[in-house]
């Protein structure tokens, strides 16, 4: 983890500099201490304004590379095959991703963020200006983003586990640990964030951006932790948490911001990663790139009249060099410009987690109201009623939720995820089928995980020690 994890405090450190009393005592700023940075008063706005860019950073590589996996959408680059063969063809001949190429994000920038975050928490702690309520508040609300980010990283890796601890020397390498414990630390992780918010009280000791609008108090942030909470507890429970986890999602959902509101407006309330052209800021990545086209059979798989259908536009036919992928004349459009907002989770989203929810906890009927309402309200009333009812099995309903779920959340970094821990990786097309006959013939597969990056394996390797191996190394 050392390449992952050794990012530190010295881009404020230079600002404790500034305010030493003695201009000859000059602090090493590539050895800043909790205690001077704490000193300084506008320290905790950096810190959360860094943890939440570096929130977005990876967000458009993120969507697009899981889009690849779960046949959302290609990057058809002219001059670079790449970015097409080192997701759906990896090591030739080998039916595996390579851990040194394209294909193995979501590791560096996570466990990066959760450094600057257990750097912010410390000097939260050790901050004489803020009250016991302002530490509570930005304490919950850190954690409740570093949960995220260690979600992102268990639902690319699966089976492999993750890393969880964070040690104080960023040079001494945890542990990796089981998928089934990385879900248990995020959902006590989050569960200890609201607890903190509730005793936040009426507002952080920071600003956050335009994109937590409606959701900038710990109060109001709260429902978002919720929200993250029956994510994560819907995802373990289709990945070895059982339906009790299905349960605590209901609860969880019931304190969010959930709502069965019919509109467009309702349905988008959430939170955001918000961009912009401006000097110094970024752009999401996935907006108005002439190189993102979705899998031609979004074209044909959507529903006659579906509204959905607008996420793509026509385009010219493209494919990648050496016809790697398949060819493809739809573009995606979901984000309609590069500044347009990425929703961090959304109450779209939410409807349809407790419709999985309540389905796997005996609520069927109103399982199905909560996709009919999706269906109605995001579909447009011209494609009908979902083909699952209450008296469906459970392969039916996982038809009629993944169909939902494909279309609403278009490129929003869903469907790969869904397909693998719902048990339908098999469903997603394969394209270019492998010919064993012919040596060295190109061919496509379905990833199951993203490889542990070879960077992180060989610091592992030089350790010496056994117990703190990679999976998949």
């Amino acid at each position: 983890m050392k390449k992952g994890l050794i990012l530190g405090l010295t881009g404020v450190a230079m600002l404790a500099a500034a305010c030493s009393a003695d201009p000859l005592s000059i602090p090493n700023p590539n050895s800043p201490t909790v205690a001077g940075a704490s000193a300084d008063p506008g320290l905790i706005q950096l810190q959360a304004t860094g943890i939440s860019r570096q929130l977005r950073g990876g967000l458009g590589g993120y969507i697009t590379a899981v889009a690849r996996f779960g046949r959302e959408g290609y990057i058809y680059t002219p001059n670079e095959g790449r970015n097409t063969s080192h997701y759906l063809v990896g090591l030739l001949g080998q039916n595996k991703l390579d851990p040194s190429g394209f294909a193995t994000g979501v590791w560096g920038g996570q466990y990066g963020n959760r450094r600057d975050i257990f750097n912010f928490k410390n000097v939260v702690s050790g901050n004489p200006t803020l009250s016991v309520a302002q530490k509570s508040a930005a304490t919950g609300w850190a954690k409740t983003i570093e949960a995220l980010e260690m979600l992102y990283v268990i639902s690319t890796r699966d089976s492999l586990g993750a890393v969880i601890d964070i040690n104080l020397n960023a040079s001494d390498l945890a542990p990796f640990v089981s998928r089934d414990s990385v879900y248990r630390w995020i959902i006590g992780t989050l569960d200890q964030a609201d607890a903190e918010l509730a005793a936040g009280g009426a507002a952080f000791p920071f600003t956050l951006h335009a994109g937590f609008a409606g959701f900038n108090t710990p109060t109001t942030f709260r429902q978002v932790n919720r929200a993250i909470r029956a994510r994560a507890s819907v995802y373990h429970a289709t990945r070895g948490g059982g339906n009790t986890r299905y349960a605590e999602a209901l609860t969880a959902l019931g304190t969010s911001f959930i709502s069965t509101t019919a509109t467009t407006a309702a349905f988008a309330t959430g939170v955001y990663h918000v961009y912009s052209t401006a000097t110094g800021d970024g752009t999401n990545g996935v907006g108005q790139n002439a190189d993102y086209y979705a899998h031609p059979s979004y074209a044909t798989d959507v529903a006659a009249g579906d509204l959905r259908a607008s996420k793509w536009v026509a385009g010219p036919s493209r494919n990648a060099p050496q016809s790697l992928g398949i060819a493809s004349s739809i573009l995606v459009n979901r984000f309609t410009a590069n500044n347009t907002p990425v929703p961090v989770i959304r109450n779209e989203e939410l409807l349809l987690l407790r419709a999985e929810a309540r389905w796997f906890t005996g609520d069927k009927t109103n399982a199905i109201n909560d996709l009919n309402l999706v269906r109605s309200t995001s579909g447009g009333g011209a494609i009908g009623a979902s083909a699952a009812t209450a008296g469906s099995t459970d392969a039916q309903f996982i038809d009629a939720l993944l169909y939902e779920r494909r279309f609403s959340l278009f490129s929003e970094g869903h469907r790969w995820f869904d397909h693998i821990r719902l048990g339908r990786l098999d469903q997603l097309p394969l394209d270019l089928v492998d010919n064993p006959a012919v040596s060295g013939d190109t061919y496509h597969f379905r990833a199951r995980v993203m490889p542990v990056p070879q960077a992180e394996c060989l610091v592992r390797a030089r350790s010496g020690n056994p117990a703190l191996a990679g999976p998949g190394c």
